[in-house]
């Protein structure tokens, strides 16, 4: 599953990180900004499903996020963008692989 497999990616590139040291090394921020963007687009190839799947997450914010990380770069704010990384998506990562999970085999 996309979704899992790049908020993992995010998770492992900011690992022993503090919001300075994320804040201070571009590379970094720039391959977060890039799996956001691909969680981003996973959620609006999901459709409802997600919701239904999920219902707890803020599905609508994660699609306009990339729309944000795309069209609005020059204006994204770092501080959002830990937040979601720190307290958002370590309970997706958890509820997407349990919903996956329960999925039947043939979807």
């Amino acid at each position: 599953m996309d979704i899992v497999e790049n908020a993992t990616s995010i998770l492992d590139y900011t690992a022993g990180l503090d919001r300075q040291a994320f804040s201070g090394n571009r590379l970094i921020r720039d391959a977060v900004e890039r799996c956001l963007e691909r969680i981003s687009e996973a959620a609006s190839k999901l459709g409802s499903t997600a919701e239904t799947l999920l219902p707890h997450h803020p599905w609508r914010h994660i699609r306009d996020l990339g729309n944000i990380l795309r069209h609005a770069y020059d204006s994204v704010d770092e501080e959002v963008v830990w937040s979601i990384v720190t307290k958002q998506l370590p309970a997706l990562i958890i509820d997407a692989r349990n919903a996956a999970a329960n999925l039947p085999d043939d979807t």
